[in-house]
């Protein structure tokens, strides 16, 4: 299954504590259905000093927030939207592209895949 946020995506928060906070996704953690979102939910981690790798301290990281409580501002209307999955066939190329829903514009290619002639 096509994945609706990627990273890179500039995502809101629909829910929690970090309710309206927009901010790009790090990093999408697929097999739980997580996404790391940049300067959203900051929780505080005590770390033990390593010598000649780190200083040990209280560091403030991103921790990972559920794909549900998310949703991508799509950049061409600028709107948070729902994501649909196209696929349009090109010449005897099949493309799959990510679309705003409510602006129903192409956002990105997903794959590209030749067709063998018969």
């Amino acid at each position: 299954m096509a994945q609706r946020i990627r990273k890179g995506d500039t995502v809101v928060v629909l829910r929690g504590r970090e309710k309206g906070k927009t901010g790009e996704v790090i990093r999408v953690i697929k097999e739980e259905n997580r996404v790391i979102v940049k300067d959203v939910n900051l929780v505080k981690k005590h770390v033990k000093e390593i010598p000649n790798v780190r200083e040990g301290g209280i560091y403030e990281i991103e921790a990972p927030l559920h794909i549900s409580n998310v949703m991508l501002i799509c950049p061409k209307c600028g709107k948070p939207t729902r994501v649909g999955i196209r696929t349009l066939m090109e010449g005897d190329t099949l493309r799959k592209y990510r679309y705003c829903k409510k602006c129903n514009e192409n956002i990105d290619l997903i794959r590209e895949k030749a067709r063998v002639k018969r």
